[in-house]
């Protein structure tokens, strides 16, 4: 799915199902994150009328779903956290080539945030067909559609602004990166952890 080498063990619902408010919790503070990132690129590359168009898209939509988080959370009596360190992101950051062109960097950032959206698309999919609560089964599901939604704008948009960067050979580089830091995961019941 969406390129991944490994699959999220299924087992991985139990754990998230032993402390829901604390998935909740940093699935809503991984939307805000999404919002930031895409308000990020707009402001490191305003000159991109079309990219500036779907960030802003995207934008909102991710606060929309951190809204939507909250008021899962807030149904349910329960509170919004702190925000947590995501230590899965922080290995994304260090992967990301630091050196070269303005340029080469929207591709890393492009590239960076794809590799987050299609981890996030596969986890909500092991949620919505695993998780026993049947309202957060549909409600992973609906964002499952949207971050794989996501995920292909942030790989066409690198293909379509790179100038030398060979886009797909850098994405099997990302892929296989992150096919070897992500046994470290699936053990925690945060989004990514």
């Amino acid at each position: 799915m969406l390129g991944l080498q490994l699959a999220t063990d299924p087992r991985w619902v139990n754990i998230v199902e032993a402390n829901i408010e604390e998935i909740l919790t940093d699935h809503a503070w991984c939307e805000q994150k999404a919002a930031s990132n895409a308000i990020y690129i707009i402001v490191n590359n305003s000159d991109k009328v079309e990219l500036v168009t779907e960030m802003l898209r995207i934008a909102r939509e991710e606060l929309e779903h951190f809204e939507q988080v909250h008021e899962v959370i807030k149904k349910r009596g329960l509170v919004l956290g702190r925000e947590r360190k995501d230590d899965y992101v922080g290995e994304l950051v260090k992967f990301m080539k630091k050196d070269g062109s303005r340029n080469d960097a929207l591709i890393e950032r492009l590239l960076f945030a794809a590799m987050i959206e299609a981890r996030s698309c596969e986890r909500f999919k092991v949620l919505s067909t695993n998780i026993s609560d049947p309202e957060l089964a549909q409600f992973y599901r609906e964002l499952m559609i949207s971050e794989a939604g996501h995920y292909t704008a942030f790989l066409k948009f690198a293909r379509q602004y790179s100038e030398s960067i060979d886009v797909d050979k850098r994405w099997k580089e990302w892929i296989a990166f992150e096919a070897s830091i992500i046994t470290k995961y699936g053990n925690k019941e945060t989004v990514h952890g």
